[in-house]
């Protein structure tokens, strides 16, 4: 029996998509981030949150618009995957401005944060506070955890006396995050790339449903 093609596709369901959970992820941690180590009233603060969320937003719009529009689906997918470059870029420069240490792909620490595939901006939090107590590094005197200077497991904590080492692993987790949340981008944009070659988009499709139903009609 043929299978009757739909004209309009299933599309929405962006919160199953693993980009949208990472770049989630990253805007919720890019909110905390912002919000402790960059002035309310910077523009470098509201380019960070907007880079951020733009990336959320386009993935969510990009799905959505895939019921008629593949083509509309594979921009939005790639201007989601922009505005995370340019969120990259701004940690990297945070990092540079402060001469804290950008860590590179070598780095032990990039591999163990996305080995404990945190889901939330807490998760992320409580991994910096463990992992910059292992380090040796953290805070005054080698403390860590409730006494150190961060105060809480937290990226958004009030403590006004945060070590320099705090500033390194919070900028250097985002950017691990976002080069997961970019992976997965180009992935899925390669992917729509290819569906859109080999099958066309809704214009194709209309066509091909219209003949389908005039050969049935006689």
């Amino acid at each position: 029996m043929h299978h009757k093609e739909s004209l309009i596709l299933r599309h929405g369901g962006y919160r199953k998509l693993k980009s949208f959970q990472a770049a989630q992820i990253v805007y919720d941690v890019t909110v905390r981030f912002c919000d402790k180590y960059i002035g309310v009233r910077s523009r470098t603060h509201d380019q960070m949150v907007q880079a951020a969320r733009s990336g959320v937003q386009n993935i969510a719009a990009g799905s959505l618009a895939s019921a008629t529009s593949k083509k509309t689906e594979l921009k939005l997918t790639q201007v989601a995957r922009a505005s995370l470059e340019e969120l990259k870029l701004d940690y990297e420069d945070f990092l540079r401005h402060r001469n804290l240490e950008q860590w590179d792909r070598g780095n032990p620490l990039r591999q163990n944060l996305v080995d404990r595939r945190c889901q939330t901006a807490d998760e992320v939090a409580s991994w910096i506070v463990e992992s910059a107590g292992k380090s040796g590094h953290c805070g005054q005197g080698g403390r860590c955890g409730p006494d150190a200077d961060i105060g809480t497991a937290s990226i958004g904590s009030t403590s006004s006396t945060l070590s320099t080492i705090y500033l390194e692993f919070s900028a250097n987790a985002a950017l691990v995050l976002i080069a997961v949340a970019c992976s997965l981008l180009d992935r899925q944009v390669a992917r729509l790339a290819h569906d859109f070659e080999t099958e066309g988009g809704f214009t194709e499709r209309l066509y091909r449903v219209r003949s389908s139903q005039r050969r049935s009609q006689g």
